[in-house]
């Protein structure tokens, strides 16, 4: 019997350790390098097969936009594959949007790997992140599901081994578009970038050579895009200076408006503790002390 459902299935978001922007193709595309990291901030999504073909979509919290990318991300596997099967999907968003943290790409990524299970086409994870790329550059990232130097426009990876570490993110009101941000004439577009030495096999599983894992740990680099943010939305530059006031440390990831700072426990109960007054955020902002993941729960779902 084919299976018929698959319940409760995450989609992490990410933190982008640091973020620069080292060139731009001629199509327009701009050129990145960033690490990525997973944590356990996620949404649920869950899937029922339909005999019927169709792809419906279910909020199970706030309303999502019409045509989201859980929706493409279906209908693009749905018409590569030529499968006849289509699929209920409802999703519980927890990530918030327009964050800079991935959650929509996640999302889409979650629902190539359970159709891909649900619909029995067995599809090895290289094929799924081709249809993931042309969804968006986070999409691969998130379909590969391990933490990774990311490079190019998203579709270059290397895996890098991830020590567990604890941020605090919070993001204010305001949503950022990101065409907005990457348009913005502020924005620095040439880097010098950043040459990870040794290749995957002589840095062994991981990808990236430990020295450099750990130069990550520490905070190097910047995010280009955060200048940019901040003109755009002086709201970032306060979540900045509030988590630097409690951490010692802020960055804004991706192209924002969520900032993150590294906390210095790697023990749940001292994040509990490190944690105190984190709660008393400004109105109407979200946030949360976040845990880093060694890998996506789904990483096993393709080969």
């Amino acid at each position: 019997m084919s299976l018929q459902s698959l319940y409760d299935l995450p989609a992490p978001a990410k933190l982008n350790l640091f973020l620069h922007v080292v060139g731009r193709r001629a199509d327009g595309y701009h050129l990145l390098q960033s690490p990525f990291v997973l944590i356990d901030w996620a949404d649920t999504l869950h899937f029922e097969r339909r005999a019927d073909g169709k792809l419906l979509r279910h909020d199970l919290g706030p309303a999502l936009p019409d045509d989201d990318l859980c929706l493409r991300a279906a209908r693009a596997l749905q018409a590569a594959s030529g499968t006849v099967g289509g699929a209920d999907i409802s999703i519980r968003k927890h990530v918030p949007s327009g964050a800079g943290m991935g959650g929509g790409s996640s999302d889409a990524a979650t629902t190539l790997l359970a159709l891909n299970r649900l619909w029995g086409l067995h599809w090895p994870k290289s094929r799924l992140a081709q249809i993931g790329l042309r969804l968006g550059a986070d999409v691969p990232f998130f379909v590969h599901g391990c933490n990774a130097f990311v490079e190019g426009v998203g579709e270059s990876l290397r895996p890098m081994a991830w020590p567990r570490q604890h941020y605090a993110v919070v993001k204010p009101p305001a949503a950022l578009p990101t065409s907005e941000i990457f348009g913005h004439p502020a924005l620095k577009r040439d880097t010098d970038p950043v040459i990870v030495s040794g290749s995957p096999e002589e840095a062994g599983h991981s990808g990236v050579p430990a020295e450099w894992v750990q130069k990550f740990v520490g905070g190097f680099g910047h995010n280009d895009l955060q200048p940019p943010a901040e003109d755009r939305c002086p709201e970032v530059a306060q979540a900045a200076r509030w988590l630097e006031a409690r951490y010692g440390n802020s960055r804004m990831t991706g192209s924002g408006s969520a900032v993150f700072s590294r906390v210095g426990a790697d023990e749940p109960s001292q994040a509990t503790d490190v944690a105190a007054g984190f709660e008393n955020l400004p109105p109407h902002w979200v946030g949360r002390m976040c845990c880093s993941l060694a890998i996506h729960p789904l990483a096993g779902w393709a080969d």
